[in-house]
């Protein structure tokens, strides 16, 4: 029997989120930075979602497209037709060329067709013209598969607003939900949220944070967490889950550790 190490047991414990997919290697938020993402044993597959003119769901971090496309304009401006024209895989790379925004839906069906359990760590963007419309898209695509109650326990929202996870909770109270953090937290809890999500730069900073948010009742969870040492200070704080950009490397120094 290999020797028990101070990490071993918690280390096999933390949950590995593929941050937009595989996105150290492939476009983030496209279908193959996500298959990647499977493939590397990543736990969940994190993405963020806005919703567009005609109402649907995709998967684009950011207000406006130029950074990750060859398009120009905001995602709640446009129809998904209209952002189906622009190449959302070249700015990473020739090898990437062609590839297009990503819908929501097509996202979920492509984790509940994964021969293991992969869960969807879903972030709601705001602010945005869409207001609560974007929540309720959400939970009423999430409702149509049947993830809309959390039982399942393969779904979990996450948002920077407070606002949003009321209308969250309001909207499916059974749902998982992460309070995500940039600053320090000033309210006694986040509502309705069982998890916080500090940033690693938050955590690298205040490492005395981690323990101060599990003493309130909170799970935790760290953003973007890419560098080795990075993990080993998270596992050796006790967080439980790490979103990362590298989901095969921290999967494989996990096991190592």
């Amino acid at each position: 029997m290999a020797p028990t190490t101070p990490y071993s047991r918690t280390a096999r414990a933390v949950r590995v989120v593929a941050h937009r997919g595989a996105s150290h290697e492939h476009p983030e938020h496209t279908i193959e930075a996500y298959r990647q993402a499977v493939a590397d044993g990543a736990d969940a597959l994190e993405c963020d979602v806005r919703l567009t003119a005609d109402r649907r769901l995709v998967c684009v971090h950011d207000r406006t497209v130029e950074r990750t496309s060859d398009g120009r304009g905001a995602v709640s401006a446009m129809t998904y037709e209209e952002l189906s024209a622009f190449d959302f895989g070249r700015w990473k790379g020739e090898a990437h060329r062609g590839a297009r925004v990503l819908l929501f839906e097509d996202l979920l069906k492509e984790a509940l067709a994964a021969d293991r359990p992969v869960g969807l760590a879903v972030e709601t963007k705001h602010p945005t013209r869409a207001g609560g419309r974007l929540e309720a898209e959400l939970v009423r695509m999430l409702r149509d598969h049947g993830l809309a109650d959390g039982r399942s326990g393969l779904v979990e929202v996450m948002s920077f607003s407070r606002g949003a996870l009321t209308r969250l909770h309001r909207l499916a109270p059974g749902l998982p939900a992460v309070h995500l953090m940039e600053r320090r937290l000033r309210a006694p809890r986040p509502p309705f949220a069982g998890h916080a999500g500090p940033g690693i730069d938050l955590v690298r900073k205040d490492p005395g944070l981690v323990g101060r948010l599990r003493a309130k009742g909170l799970r935790v969870r760290v953003w973007t967490v890419d560098e080795p040492e990075d993990v080993e200070l998270c596992v050796r704080l006790g967080v439980e889950t790490l979103i990362t950009n590298r989901p095969r490397q921290v999967r494989e120094q996990l096991a190592a550790l």
